[in-house]
């Protein structure tokens, strides 16, 4: 389960990223997650669960944003989405695009909170 690893990395960048603000208490924490990215959203919010834990933002609201995958044929250059790697383009059959979104994963914001 890699979702593990991930989330205690989210962890440790939101901490470092409060401790150079001063902060002491994350109220929301947003989190872009790509439908391409190979991470299994409930196991990331399990992982997530655990991870935060004694944390600075044990206590804090966490949204995670589905990104829809996105390919670009490399024929026709029309767009569709995805959800395979490997997908024929629905306009003109053409079997090889590019994933041009869905692969994120990425902290988009860091709401804190105020005293």
């Amino acid at each position: 389960m890699h979702e593990l690893s991930i989330a205690q990395n989210i962890v440790e960048i939101v901490e470092e990223e409060v401790s150079k603000t001063k902060g002491k208490t994350v109220e929301k924490l947003v989190l872009e997650v790509g439908t391409m990215s190979g991470i299994v959203r409930e196991a990331l919010e399990f992982a997530l669960d655990e991870a935060i834990k004694n944390t600075i933002i044990e206590t804090s609201k966490i949204e995670i944003i589905e990104i829809q995958g996105i390919a670009k044929c490399e024929k026709c250059n029309h767009e569709f989405e995805t959800e395979e790697i490997y997908s024929a383009c629905p306009k003109c059959s053409h079997l090889y695009s590019t994933i041009i979104k869905g692969n994120e994963l990425k902290i988009k914001s860091i709401l804190l909170e105020e005293f």
